[in-house]
């Protein structure tokens, strides 16, 4: 399985004090020594974290391919034709939103969704769309004739999270706190066969499937079940797994993790 790492969250602490340091370019030699297959960054709307001239920079530097994420927005869509990254995977974004919150809709969007890829196409920039998991959403993006499809694990990450939290909520009874622990194991486990019966249509359709959002050391290792996935793309939890131990550690370990 291929680790694709998301180096976004290096530009985040850099634009927390408005200065130079830590550098997303200093990123690329550890990932490529430490396991990483791609480099993976986002060029939002809002130049949140990744800049234009990150962007350029890390396209032209890195020895790994790069796997732009974007919107479908005109002007941004012209820009990644300029930059030329290997991959675009087109996402959905919205300014107030923290992080992405799903999957792009297809069928709204099928006529712009539709030229963006053919002008990336037109670039020889290979096209991922990056979608929730479920059938109507994988018919519409092997009708858009891309090759890649990203399965958004969100939800999956979420209910996780919930699940292994919950019992620090005490104000919850022991019996209360055991229910919901059951309807929450349902509610991952629906969520995992989701991903999983998602990842096998899209296969059988000849769809390269990747996934990512919200992955971490403690929910991947049920994700790698999943034989038809061939790609992760993760990165906040790479980052701040850095923050103690390095970089090349932490890309060392989920690597490890990923491939067990």
């Amino acid at each position: 399985m291929l680790l694709g790492v998301n180096i976004d969250h290096i530009a985040t602490l850099r634009e927390a004090r408005k200065i130079n340091d830590p550098n997303p370019l200093d990123a690329l030699s550890i990932c490529k020594f430490s396991g990483a297959d791609q480099i993976t960054i986002h060029l939002r709307e809002d130049r949140r974290h990744i800049h234009d001239l990150d962007a350029k920079a890390i396209i032209e530097q890195s020895a790994l391919p790069i796997n732009l994420e974007c919107s479908i927005n005109s002007d941004i869509i012209d820009i990644v034709c300029k930059l030329k990254p290997y991959r675009a995977t087109l996402v959905p974004e919205n300014r107030d939103e923290v992080t992405t919150e799903g999957g792009l809709d297809l069928e709204k969007n099928f006529n712009k969704i539709d030229a963006a890829i053919e002008k990336l196409k037109e670039n020889n920039i290979e096209v991922s769309l990056f979608i929730d998991p479920n059938n109507k959403s994988i018919e519409l993006a092997n009708m858009l004739e891309v090759p890649w499809i990203e399965l958004h694990t969100g939800s999956y990450a979420n209910i996780y999270a919930m699940l292994y939290t919950n019992l620090k909520h005490t104000q919850h009874s022991i019996k209360e706190l055991e229910l919901n622990q059951i309807e929450l194991k349902n509610r991952l486990n629906r969520s995992f066969e989701e991903l999983k019966t998602a990842s096998n249509f899209a296969s059988n359709l000849g769809l390269k499937v990747a996934a990512g959002h919200g992955l971490n050391y403690q929910n991947v290792k049920s994700i790698c079940t999943i034989k038809e996935i061939v790609e992760l793309n993760i990165g906040q939890s790479i980052i701040a797994r850095s923050v103690f131990t390095g970089l090349a550690s932490a890309i060392t370990e989920m690597k490890k993790l990923i491939n067990e």
